[in-house]
């Protein structure tokens, strides 16, 4: 071997600057290969889960007037479905209904009372010595006969329930009842203390007519008469129709006074009618029934 030649064991510095750009190129490769790789994969995945996903409800417009698709949400951005089904309407968040329209409540019908079915009862009672019709006719009051035949008294600002009707016969005024009557309330005498005055008819089939309204409330009316040697009938009835209730007094010798006690009820624009006549007469110049008050509470 020739002294003068140099053998060299190893790389030189060119040769170490190549290897180290070699091993750089291969490990960006390795990065390439292995991002396109990451991408395949991605892609595989999105394509297997994108037929079968659901869409995002942002990404949900429903068109005005179509109907909800099976399976999807009731609501997206910015539109809202209402109660029927396929309406829309802009402007509600994602699944908000639009609230049904408030119904005002039903009105309670209030139950209407049926008026209640006429009534009619007739009693009869003793009369008291005295009679203060102020305090018995609380609202209706009337008297007959102070002064003169046609002379009739009655409570002043009272209901004018009780209507004088007249009657057949010619009418007279007597003083000399066995009861005596007062008030203090009365119009046009405004007060009297006690009298025993009255009015009379004689002759079978004369007698009174009177009329009492009704108001639907239950009323009660004490009529005041009497019969001098005769027998008297009292019919009274309602003006709804019905039985008329009879009740007759008879004195043959004398004066026979009574009070008769009507209850009755009938509604409003409705009468109670009462006829007291002679039915019977026991003195052939003048057997009478004689009328003194009446009065309504």
């Amino acid at each position: 071997m020739n002294d003068q030649e140099t053998w060299r064991i190893g790389p030189g510095p060119t040769t170490r600057i190549a290897q180290r750009r070699e091993a750089r190129r291969r490990q960006r490769r390795r990065w390439a290969i292995e991002a396109v790789a990451g991408l395949a994969c991605l892609a595989v995945l999105v394509t297997y889960l994108g037929p079968d996903s659901d869409p995002p409800e942002s990404d949900l417009v429903l068109p005005a007037g179509a109907p909800t698709p099976a399976g999807y949400p009731t609501g997206a951005a910015g539109v809202g479905v209402s109660a029927e089904a396929g309406i829309v309407t802009p402007g509600l968040q994602p699944r908000e209904r639009t609230p049904p329209p408030s119904e005002p409540p039903t009105p309670t019908a209030t139950p209407v009372a049926s008026p209640a079915a006429p009534t009619l009862s007739v009693s009869r009672a003793d009369v008291p010595a005295e009679v203060d019709l102020t305090a018995l006719g609380t609202r209706d009051w009337v008297h007959w006969g102070l002064n003169r035949p046609e002379t009739l008294v009655r409570r002043g600002g009272g209901s004018d329930e009780i209507r004088d009707e007249g009657g057949r016969g010619a009418r007279d005024r007597y003083d000399t009842n066995p009861e005596l009557f007062g008030w203090r309330d009365g119009a046009p005498v405004p007060a009297v203390s006690a009298t025993g005055t009255g009015v009379f008819v004689c002759g079978v089939g004369n007698g009174f007519a009177l009329a009492v309204a009704g108001d639907g409330e239950p009323r009660t009316v004490h009529l005041f008469a009497g019969v001098w040697m005769a027998q008297g009938r009292l019919d009274a009835r309602l003006s709804t129709g019905g039985a008329t209730r009879t009740l007759r007094l008879e004195d043959p010798h004398t004066t026979h006074t009574a009070q008769f006690v009507i209850r009755y009820q009938v509604p409003r624009g409705e009468k109670l009618l009462i006829r007291w006549t002679v039915e019977k007469t026991f003195n052939s110049s003048c057997g009478n029934v004689n009328l003194q008050a009446a009065a309504v509470r």
